[in-house]
């Protein structure tokens, strides 16, 4: 029955299809003489070096904002606090609340927080002397990175650090201004999931207590197919919000960046 009445239907299928097709075709033909615009591109041989200067800087800021990203990623303190933020939603064990997007959000703005008093000096001492035309692109690029890199030797663990010197086979630096980035980015980013890590897991003894406990309360009440997790997460959810926990790991993750440490 039911085949019978789709073979109803596709005569009048195939005549929609046939009709549309026709309506198409006359339709771009009667829009033939519309004119629309076009965009052209040219490569040449520049006039003067002016020109070759202004293709170049175009290059290199469009290249900056293809790796902006994992800028962003690698010199600030953005690995950490979103690190933190995803264990923290793991240790309660609410799933997908607060979603990701409102995590990432978060870790934005208190990236940008604690990474205000850096950005501040490279602005100052590197970027505003290059806008006025004080400075030469090479010296400005220098004194915007040295902040970050003041930054990132603050929050780098001197372990880490010798690691990849003695990896890249490069001469121990004698001072800080001396340590090549080539060993400082991956060295700060380990050093920096170690210590999310590490409050991660004093994140999670709280929780993880609540969970031993309702266990353990389940199991001396005969009930051992009622999931712990399920009767813990009202617990673990009302601990949280009577701790003013979210002032509690915000005023963690500051203070571990101004403080030196978890």
């Amino acid at each position: 029955m039911v085949f019978g009445y789709k073979q109803k239907w596709y005569p009048i299928m195939l005549g929609l299809a046939v009709f549309s097709a026709i309506f198409l075709i006359a339709t771009c033909s009667h829009a033939a003489d519309i004119t629309l615009p076009g965009l052209k591109l040219e490569m040449g041989g520049a006039n003067d070096a002016g020109d070759l200067a202004t293709g170049i800087k175009i290059l290199l800021l469009l290249t900056i904002l293809a790796l902006a990203p994992a800028i962003l990623i690698t010199v600030t303190a953005f690995i950490r606090i979103v690190v933190v933020l995803a264990f923290l939603r793991q240790a309660l064990g609410t799933q997908q609340t607060p979603p990701t997007q409102v995590l990432i959000a978060l870790a934005l703005f208190l990236t940008a927080f604690v990474m205000a008093p850096t950005m501040g000096k490279a602005n100052q001492q590197g970027l505003q002397p290059y806008l006025a035309g004080k400075l030469a692109a090479e010296p400005a690029i220098e004194k915007i990175a040295r902040p970050f890199k003041t930054f990132m030797l603050s929050q780098t663990r001197e372990a880490d650090l010798a690691l990849f010197i003695d990896l890249s086979g490069g001469k121990i630096p004698k001072t800080r201004e001396d340590v090549p980035w080539t060993s400082l980015l991956p060295a700060f980013v380990i050093s920096e999931l170690k210590t999310a890590f590490q409050m991660g897991f004093l994140l999670f003894l709280p929780f993880l207590l609540i969970d031993m406990i309702v266990g353990a309360i389940l199991m001396s009440m005969g009930m051992m197919m009622v999931p712990p997790m399920m009767l813990s997460l009202p617990f673990k959810i009302l601990l949280f919000v009577l701790a003013d926990g979210w002032h509690l790991v915000v005023q963690s993750l500051i203070n571990s960046f101004y403080g030196g440490g978890p």
